[in-house]
């Protein structure tokens, strides 16, 4: 099912790269988009020729930069990589992953010992005219890598997902054209941009459909309103905990606003209707995840109960599980014979639709963040008086999980014991909300664990 939107993806980067449409509108205020084609063409040149292995870290937060920095390496620069965070021990990890020697900053960074780091700068006012124009013919592959993510782990294991031109660069193109985003739109983001919803919402988008974005990342309610209110935002891009504490402000008094979006976790349907019900529009729910890109949208306000999937992704259910044919998946995963990844996600066919059932995979995500339920249950296993335990994410409203419990075998187990040694291990997000011990797990006749007992033990 799906597949029916096509497009010319070398033409469109080609054109990206022959310069700005509108070379003096603002990307981001104090910035506009003819300097960040000649940052981006300062950074090509001081990059040199993409040398396969050599990977450079984009530890930047500016949306300017990163912006610049992808264009670099659509232009043939080397490809970047894009930590989850800016922490020490974030730039470690990464740097033990990939080994690399480079990066691009543009503050003072915590990196480790002797790497490079490059400080973007906007050429002088008499060097940018020569510089607006990429330097590069032909243009860089579709398939082109362009950028490695680096998630982050609950327990200290995150992963590497690489993001080809075509991934991300089609993304943003099929976005603006079915969104019909134009350079008379402003974003608004909550999200950071190296969060990959941030990076596509914030940095591409913007990049490829000549619309403004607001520098800042707020996440408070005033915040969020006063910074709608000040750049008289069109677009905002936020995540469901924002959702919750803006349902009953008003976002522009001017009603500017005409396109809200949602993603990294499932968004409450009353706080899309309060949303809606305030500020006139309902919120776009956009379902997928880093790995995947976007896979499909609904809008509760317009009464949308299940999610319908962009007319780029072909889709059916594989056994209970959704299986997607994207051009927007990373090239790490796994796919079928047909192109198809089984994703961990179970799901129920509505027609041209489908409704989310929860996880099957041991993988889910709480507030927008990972968590590894097995790896939770190998803490737990380790402990004193611990003889089995079962970790699950427990049924929330709206189809994925948010909650995290965990049943645990073993009278002799001490839970004060184990939340004091997973609150010393976990982050806080991915903490059981749930513990509790019994005798022994309930099992069916045929010596699987009996979910159904489990989740009613956990809920009891």
């Amino acid at each position: 099912m799906g597949a029916e939107y096509s497009i010319d993806m070398k033409k469109a980067l080609d054109d990206l790269l022959q310069g700005p449409k509108f070379p003096n509108r603002e990307f981001v205020q104090g910035t506009t988009f003819g300097e960040i084609y000649a940052m981006a063409a300062h950074l090509r040149a001081v990059l040199g020729e993409r040398q396969p292995g050599q990977a450079v870290c984009l530890a930047a937060g500016s949306k300017a930069v990163m912006a610049a920095a992808l264009l670099a390496a659509l232009a043939g620069g080397p490809p970047l990589l894009l930590p989850y965070a800016f922490s020490a021990g974030a730039l470690a990890q990464l740097q033990q992953a990939t080994g690399f020697t480079t990066a691009i900053a543009d503050t003072a960074r915590d990196f480790p010992e002797d790497i490079l780091v490059i400080r973007p700068q906007v050429p002088e006012v008499e060097e940018r005219a020569e510089a607006v124009q990429m330097p590069v013919s032909p243009a860089a592959s579709p398939g082109t890598e362009l950028l490695k993510i680096f998630t982050g782990g609950s327990t200290g294991t995150p992963q590497l997902w690489s993001k080809t031109a075509a991934n991300l660069f089609g993304e943003g193109f099929f976005l603006a054209e079915c969104f019909e985003v134009t350079n008379e739109d402003c974003i608004l983001a909550t999200i950071p941009p190296y969060h990959i919803y941030g990076l596509l919402f914030s940095v591409i988008l913007p990049l490829v459909s000549s619309a403004t974005v607001v520098a800042a990342t707020p996440s408070f309610p005033g915040e969020i309103v006063e910074a709608a209110e000040e750049h008289e935002v069109t677009i905002l891009a936020s995540v469901p905990v924002h959702y919750r504490v803006l349902r009953d402000r008003k976002i522009s008094e001017e009603n500017a606003l005409r396109l809200a979006f949602s993603s990294a976790g499932m968004l409450d349907a009353d706080d899309n209707l309060a949303f809606s019900k305030t500020n006139g529009i309902g919120v776009v729910e956009v379902y997928g995840s880093t790995e995947t890109g976007g896979i499909a949208t609904r809008n509760r306000a317009l009464g949308e109960d299940f999610f319908t999937p962009f007319p780029t992704i072909a889709w059916k259910v594989a056994g209970d599980r959704l299986a997607v044919r994207s051009p927007y998946i990373s090239p790490d995963l796994p796919v079928d014979g047909e192109g198809y990844f089984i994703a961990g996600d179970r799901v129920e066919a509505r027609g041209a639709q489908f409704s989310l059932q929860g996880r099957a995979d041991s993988v889910t995500k709480v507030g927008g963040k990972r968590v590894d339920l097995e790896e939770i249950g190998q803490l737990i296993k380790g402990e004193a008086g611990v003889t089995d335990c079962v970790v699950m994410a427990l049924p929330e409203t709206g189809g994925r999980e948010h909650r995290i419990g965990a049943l645990i075998q073993g009278e002799a187990a001490d839970l004060e014991g184990i939340r004091k040694k997973l609150a010393e291990t976990l982050e806080p997000y991915a903490l059981p909300r749930r513990l509790k011990k019994v005798e022994r797990l309930p099992m069916t006749q045929n010596g699987k664990y009996d979910w159904a007992a489990i989740v009613q033990l956990l809920e009891e």
